[in-house]
């Protein structure tokens, strides 16, 4: 008798048939959305070193929190990647001469050791692109471009909230806070929407930030686009005229793309990871199906500058799509994909019933065929368990005459037609 538990890690999951048809549909609609838009796919290694994980030109402090750690024979200190982005930087790193820009995306696993709650997990997918080599701001705008593309395509209504990290930490630094503590203060800001004012000024307190300033500061997160810029036209901080002059770039691509419906400014954004050096934004569902984010992105022009540290500057914007969370919305929404086209429901087992199955699969029909022997109730009772939405039934006479009783098993009709018409029909059908 064994002595364990045949369970799952807490965060980890199997997914069945019915289930990973979904998951596969939203990589299929993604990795096509992608090379729509360009970009070429790449695979990383899973198995990382954890300096390189480590690094402070990665993800910083708060993620090194949730990587699992390893230890392999030779006693090399390793790591479980924790987002693509940092292998994506590598791979740029280790080219002699890279050709940019450099657009690609990647579809792998990724692990955090971090808190399990309804759409986040501790091993998941991302779906990730990236593009090194292009500072303009048009490049922000192509990804929301392609982001509104995506979901629609899944059928998910979305908002893209977005901000700008200089814009962000000018405001920061103009309501008087010292420049040493602005990341400490955005990854607490990063929480607003999560956490209770009263837990925010709590906190802000306890780095140093008192009440009379986080009034100012969150009077400053109350403040349009517009107001803002209004208000700071003649700020001599540096840091806050850029981020205020991207924003309004990014707005003009958006608005004459006519994608500004599918976005809504919010200058508190600031998604926690400290690589983030301008345009950051996030993805939600209109419908609040789900109330964490669906993905998101920003710019990180500084890891792979530092990564080759050749005095040259390798401008970098990247994002993810939320396979696990983009997975709950359509699982919830109980979307019945078909496992199947057809289902061949034959009284005997022959050779004439797989070459039927493989006519039918050289013209690209999904077909399985029963091989059990069950009683034909049970046949029609398993074509619809499965949402199999033809089957037809063949003995000697069909085979003799090459023609077939197609069953459509969501109306009931039957017709009976010769293989090729079949193959035409379904082929028509999908």
């Amino acid at each position: 008798m064994q002595d364990f538990e045949l369970k799952n890690v807490k965060g980890t999951f199997d997914f069945l048939p019915e289930e990973q048809i979904i998951r596969n549909k939203i990589t299929n609609t993604l990795r096509d959305s992608f090379e729509l838009y360009g970009y070429l796919p790449l695979e990383t290694p899973i198995i990382c070193y954890y300096d390189l994980l480590a690094s402070k030109y990665a993800g910083g402090s708060e993620i090194l929190k949730e990587v699992y750690k390893l230890e392999d024979q030779g006693k090399r200190k390793l790591g479980l990647r924790y987002d693509l982005t940092v292998p994506f930087s590598k791979v740029i790193g280790m080219m002699k001469e890279p050709v940019l820009p450099f657009k690609r995306y990647e579809i792998g696993k990724v692990f955090r050791d971090g808190p399990v709650k309804m759409g986040r997990n501790r091993e998941f997918y991302q779906c990730d692109v990236d593009v090194c080599g292009v500072k303009d701001i048009s490049i922000e705008a192509e990804l929301f471009s392609m982001t509104v593309y995506a979901y629609t395509k899944l059928g998910i209504d979305i908002e893209i909230k977005y901000n700008n990290r200089k814009l962000l930490s000018g405001l920061i630094l103009e309501c008087g806070i010292k420049e040493d503590i602005i990341s400490n203060v955005i990854l607490i800001i990063d929480k607003l929407e999560k956490i209770s004012k009263k837990e925010l000024y709590f906190e802000l307190n306890s780095i140093g930030v008192n009440e009379s300033i986080a009034d100012k500061l969150f009077s400053c997160f109350s403040l349009s686009l517009e107001e803002i810029k209004d208000k700071y036209i003649n700020t001599n901080n540096e840091l806050l005229k850029q981020g205020i002059e991207e924003i309004l770039e990014l707005n003009a691509y958006l608005e004459g793309m006519n994608i500004i419906k599918y976005t809504s400014f919010k200058p508190f954004l600031a998604r926690g990871l400290e690589i983030y050096t301008g345009t950051v934004w996030e993805i939600f569902d209109k419908k609040n199906r789900i109330t964490s984010s669906l993905g998101g992105g920003g710019r990180y022009d500084k890891i792979i500058t530092n990564f080759i540290n050749d005095g040259n500057i390798y401008p970098a914007v990247g994002m993810s799509f939320g396979l696990e969370p983009i997975y709950t919305i359509l699982k919830e929404e109980n979307i019945k994909t078909p496992l199947y086209d057809l289902y061949i429901f034959p009284f005997e087992m022959s050779p004439e019933i797989l070459n039927i199955a493989q006519t039918l699969r050289q013209s690209g029909i999904k077909v399985i065929v029963e091989m059990n022997r069950k009683k034909i109730k049970k046949g029609l009772d398993f074509a619809n368990r499965n949402n199999i939405p033809y089957v037809i039934i063949v003995g000697e006479d069909e085979i003799k005459t090459n023609t077939y009783s197609l069953k459509n098993m969501l109306t009931g009709e039957q017709r009976s037609l010769s293989l090729e018409e079949i193959v035409k029909e379904l082929k028509n059908e999908n």
